[in-house]
């Protein structure tokens, strides 16, 4: 009979103390479990970095975190092709642990406990892969960013350097002022998501407040004219539908 690989864990808290006793835990579970840390992680980021390159099976992931927090981490996880187990922990959190246990995802609540966890682990590979819709639902403030998956890697888009979104087909493209990304997502839960920070400037594009230089005219090819939006650090402009010429009043900064 073949034995089965060693569980591959990845450990993400932003404190190191945390950390240690995670290492120390693990490898008391390892006199038992077949297992070996794949990496650890002082932040959201970083986890997201190792694992375009670990091949963790598990990611033990704090939920408090600065800059990114475990459950918006979760979400960008789950873009990988093959994501890791994720089993969350926590100091408290009582309108997580309420989510957890509602939606039956495993978390471990700290102090960790040896026998907690080795039972945590000992049943991760069973576990369901976490649905995007649940941890938003668990997570309704606004994400602090975007992400794609480009050739394995989790490609991440501050919200602060979009310019624009475009809905086409069935993906929405995201414009920064280096690049486009594609993105497999509604820009109807965009635009409510990011409330205030975007504007919508057509049916089909919001636009960033921040990167608005001003409006100006333009004439379309039946010699009629119409508003379009002039934006910073974007050569390209966006036209104003007719339904939306309000915002150029509300707005103002016609050129």
């Amino acid at each position: 009979m073949t034995a089965e690989p060693a569980l591959r864990v990845l450990v993400v808290d932003d404190e190191a103390p945390a950390r240690n006793r995670l290492r120390d835990l693990l490898a008391d579970c390892a006199v038992k479990l077949p297992l070996e840390i794949a990496g650890e992680a002082a932040s959201g980021r970083q986890a997201l970095e190792l694992l375009a390159t670990c091949d963790a099976d598990v990611a033990l992931l704090d939920i408090r975190m600065p800059d990114m927090d475990g459950i918006e981490t979760a979400q960008h996880i789950q873009k990988l092709d093959e994501p890791p187990v994720v089993i969350f922990t926590t100091a408290f959190d009582a309108y997580a642990l309420k989510a957890f246990e509602v939606h039956a995802i495993d978390y471990l609540l700290k102090p960790i406990r040896l026998g907690r966890l080795f039972e945590a682990l000992s049943r991760a590979r069973s576990l369901a892969p976490l649905r995007l819709d649940i941890l938003r639902e668990m997570k309704p403030d606004a994400r602090s960013h975007l992400s794609v998956n480009e050739r394995g890697r989790i490609h991440l888009i501050p919200i602060a350097d979009i310019v624009f979104l475009k809905a086409e087909l069935k993906y929405v493209t995201v414009r920064t002022a280096g690049r486009e990304f594609l993105l497999e997502e509604s820009l109807a839960k965009l635009e409510q998501e990011f409330f205030g920070r975007f504007v919508r400037v057509h049916r089909n594009c919001l636009v960033a407040k921040d990167a608005i230089r001003g409006f100006e005219r333009a004439i379309d090819a039946d010699g009629e004219g119409h508003w379009v939006v002039v934006l910073n650090n974007v050569a390209e402009k966006i036209d104003v539908s007719r339904r939306q010429q309000h915002i150029v009043r509300e707005l103002g900064r016609v050129l």
